[in-house]
């Protein structure tokens, strides 16, 4: 038997390799988030060669690195600085921009026949995270400690709950897809699964987020099915706008007393995120346009800790105008980039994960939070094996 072209053999490899990526998901997303950041760095850095760059990607890859090269020059400016080298996020940002494109670029290199096989392990995996998160909910997150107790470690409650809860955001972006992947009954029996996957633990647990995000991720589906070329294009324009207006949004919402007026309504995890964001629009006013620097944010404690827990602002208060301005490059080239002349569940799902991986930047995590990073690189890569098993035209069809 004559051995396979060069080609073909590196196509089973990235699809491999993506194959394993996917299969540790659940795994990562119940007992170890952080754990996304080396899992997909390591599937970009094994993929490697088969990464190629379009035309139509070449929008979005500038803005992303005119903001690396601003935050890179940002750093001798900011006030923070890092005590060893792992605190280096520049340095970082340049490895992760080329190992998570790489990974994000290899979901375009396998072949049709792979293809298949990566969807179904999709569809496995969301469906495997959504019953351990369940199960998760109803004994308190009993499993995660029965792991760390196998390894003789031993964790708080409330830290063993806040731990598996992070799988709740990756469950709610890598929902949509998989519910594209799926077929028939099981595509219901996986919408059921997966809706009470993110929904139960969410009231057990206490977390507001996801369910904000689900509901939000659904009305953008709705919305990029209904208006397939228009919608994703109105979305860009306000992800835009959004990265550009919220300092002033933020500041007139002050100004007018709202957050005095939402007071008795919201939790203390919430008045918490307020009090960051009014110390954040401060802090911007004081230097719109260079911004503080890289990593500043963790140097106005203790009015901020660590980070805004908004990535608008975060961005403003560390990179400035020019950082603002290539983030609502990256989300408006993003969300025109779905735009299609007939209706398609895949630019419908991929727009809904987009809009959920926003919201959630905008009440919860460090924009460069390296895990946060790597599971947006993984979700824009089942986005992207979605959209090329569903290219052809369905509206006729029943979905």
């Amino acid at each position: 038997m004559s051995p396979a072209p060069p080609r073909a053999a590196d196509g089973r490899w990235t699809a491999g390799v993506l194959a394993g990526l996917l299969l540790l998901t659940p795994l990562l997303g119940w007992a170890g988030a952080l754990g996304f950041a080396p899992a997909v760095a390591l599937a970009g850095l094994l993929t490697l060669p088969s990464l190629r760059v379009r035309v139509a990607d070449r929008t979005l890859l500038l803005a992303l690195f005119t903001a690396l090269v601003w935050a890179c020059a940002s750093a001798f400016w900011s006030p923070w600085r890092a005590p060893d080298l792992e605190g280096q996020t520049g340095l970082k940002l340049v490895f992760m921009l080329a190992l998570y494109s790489s990974a994000v670029s290899a979901a375009r290199a396998v072949s049709e026949a792979a293809l298949k096989g990566l969807l179904k392990v999709l569809v496995a995996a969301v469906g495997l995270l959504s019953a351990i998160l369940i199960v998760e909910a109803l004994t308190a997150a009993a499993g995660y400690k029965a792991l760390l107790g196998a390894f003789g470690q031993t964790v708080r409650p409330d830290y063993a709950v806040k731990n598996v809860a992070q799988g709740l955001y990756v469950l709610t972006l890598l929902a949509p897809p998989a519910l594209v992947a799926a077929k028939g009954r099981v595509r219901w029996a996986l919408a059921a699964l997966a809706l009470a996957g993110i929904m139960f633990p969410a009231w057990k647990f206490g977390y507001d987020a996801p369910v904000l995000a689900a509901a939000i991720a659904a009305a953008t589906a709705l919305l990029v099915w209904r208006f397939p070329a228009a919608g994703p294009r109105i979305l860009g324009g306000l992800a835009a706008s959004a990265f550009l207006a919220t300092p002033l949004l933020v500041s007139s919402a002050f100004a007018l007393g709202l957050d005095a007026r939402l007071a008795p309504y919201l939790s203390e995890s919430w008045m918490q995120r307020l009090g960051y964001w009014k110390k954040a629009v401060d802090w911007i006013w004081a230097r719109p346009l260079p911004g503080w620097g890289l990593d500043a944010s963790r140097a106005f404690g203790p009015g901020i800790r660590l980070h805004p827990h908004d990535a608008a602002l975060q961005i403003w208060m560390e990179l400035g105008l020019i950082g603002a301005v290539a983030a609502a490059i990256v989300w408006a080239a993003i969300f025109t980039g779905l735009s299609r002349p007939a209706r398609s569940p895949a630019a419908a799902a991929s727009a809904a994960a987009a809009a959920a991986y926003l919201v959630f930047g905008a009440v919860s995590f460090g924009v460069w939070q390296e895990w946060w990073l790597g599971l947006g690189a993984l979700t824009a890569l089942a986005c992207i094996l979605v959209l090329r098993a569903r290219t052809i035209d369905l509206s006729s069809h029943s979905v």
